[in-house]
């Protein structure tokens, strides 16, 4: 079978985290060229050195501060410099504060939106214009609390911030359109990933969630990645404008 993603020029944000990693993998394992990039220079060695060692292509700027919008022009730079295009722009990292509004500070607050929402549209901003010549395909990581709020999550910042990505998407298709340019956004549910381990099993949070889930189970990075892949294709070229809930049926009901 032919691979689904062979030589396209993929940019992946977050690759040093669980699903950034999982997305770098199968994105490679398909044939795309990927140009990752993460604040945790480790984390994302690591990643880096699994994706060559299936035998997959990868370059990757770390420390990458995607709030500063100089660091995200370096980013596209780099991917510009060494490939000469861009085919995709996964806007996958993200790091939210969580607290309830009668605990929530500004400052946490702030720090949401801007590691949330602000760094998907300054990379977006700065890939634009290389999107538009190769008619390219965003692909953006929103939030089921984007759309719905969890009595078991104190998500205030976060439900603001991914529902703002959401929304930003549907715009992004709108302007895209006439460059040939898709965008959409996946929300995800609860994922097993380095930021929600030390949560879950923990009693009552994790039975919580899990009565909220249809498929009585939590993600996987892999299955979120899956779903991107598709996204990121050619065979999802009459898609756009799309949130895709990768939840278990958390918000099926």
């Amino acid at each position: 079978m032919a691979l689904s993603l062979l030589n396209k020029v993929c940019l992946i944000t977050g690759t040093g985290g669980s699903m950034g990693r999982a997305a770098a993998l199968k994105f490679a394992m398909e044939g795309a060229k990927i140009v990752g990039c993460d604040v945790n220079t480790s984390n994302e060695s690591a990643t880096v050195e699994a994706v060559r060692k299936q035998g997959g292509e990868m370059i990757s700027m770390s420390p990458c501060d995607l709030t500063k919008r100089e660091e995200c022009e370096k980013l596209v730079k780099l991917a510009i410099d060494t490939h000469g295009r861009i085919d995709v722009l996964y806007n996958n990292a993200g790091m939210a504060y969580f607290a309830w509004m009668d605990d929530m500070k500004d400052g946490d607050w702030h720090k949401t939106i801007s590691q949330e929402l602000d760094l998907v549209y300054l990379l977006t901003s700065a890939a634009w214009p290389h999107l538009k010549t190769s008619h390219g395909s965003i692909i953006n990581v929103g939030s089921v609390n984007g759309w719905v709020a969890l009595s078991a999550l104190p998500a205030l910042a976060h439900v603001a911030a991914k529902g703002g990505v959401i929304s930003m998407t549907r715009q992004l298709a709108m302007e895209g359109r006439e460059h040939g340019v898709r965008a959409n956004s996946i929300s995800p549910g609860v994922i097993v990933s380095q930021q929600t381990a030390p949560h879950i099993g923990t009693g009552d949070w994790s039975e919580a969630m899990l009565k909220k889930i249809m498929l009585g189970r939590f993600g996987k990075p892999e299955e979120v990645a899956s779903v991107a892949r598709f996204l990121a294709s050619d065979e999802s070229s009459y898609i756009t404008g799309t949130d895709i809930r990768v939840d278990g049926g958390l918000t099926a009901w």
